[in-house]
């Protein structure tokens, strides 16, 4: 078995959750959370910024840790569990362009209720739902987009 760890971001501009789109080889691949792998020297923090900006070219900051998930799949030789350590970003602004190389072939901000029922996986709906808690949580106490948490 092969341990990976990936980092990747919650990004929300007024309201709306960015997502991106996956088509390999014309087969629907599904909805995701923008996330990527830790390189050598790199922390959780910055991977998370970085594949936030090469998957989408959108611009966040990040807020704080939502937690973690964790899955196996399997290649041809062997098993990966992967475990993803996810932040609660703020998004500058609505723009996002999809990394073609990686497959990715849309994105987009979407409604927390849309962004939902589009996400593919369990454990990126589950992050998505502590996220967009914490968000409301933020913005009720009229401190989301304040450097005071």
């Amino acid at each position: 078995m092969i341990e990976a760890t990936s980092c990747g971001g919650v990004v929300i501009f007024r309201g709306k959750i960015l997502l991106l789109y996956t088509n390999y080889k014309n087969r629907y691949e599904g909805w995701v959370l923008p996330k990527g792998t830790v390189e050598e020297g790199e922390e959780y923090k910055e991977t998370a910024l970085r594949e936030v900006k090469e998957e989408t070219s959108a611009n966040a900051k990040i807020i704080k840790y939502v937690g973690k998930s964790q899955y196996t799949f399997n290649t041809p030789t062997d098993t990966v569990a992967k475990d993803v350590h996810w932040y609660l970003m703020m998004g500058e602004s609505y723009y996002s362009k999809p990394q073609k190389e990686e497959f990715f072939r849309d994105s987009g901000f979407y409604k927390y209720h849309e962004a939902y029922h589009l996400l593919k996986f369990t454990n990126e709906k589950q992050i998505l739902e502590k996220a967009y808690s914490e968000y409301l949580e933020l913005k009720k106490n009229n401190l989301w987009g304040t450097r005071r948490y």
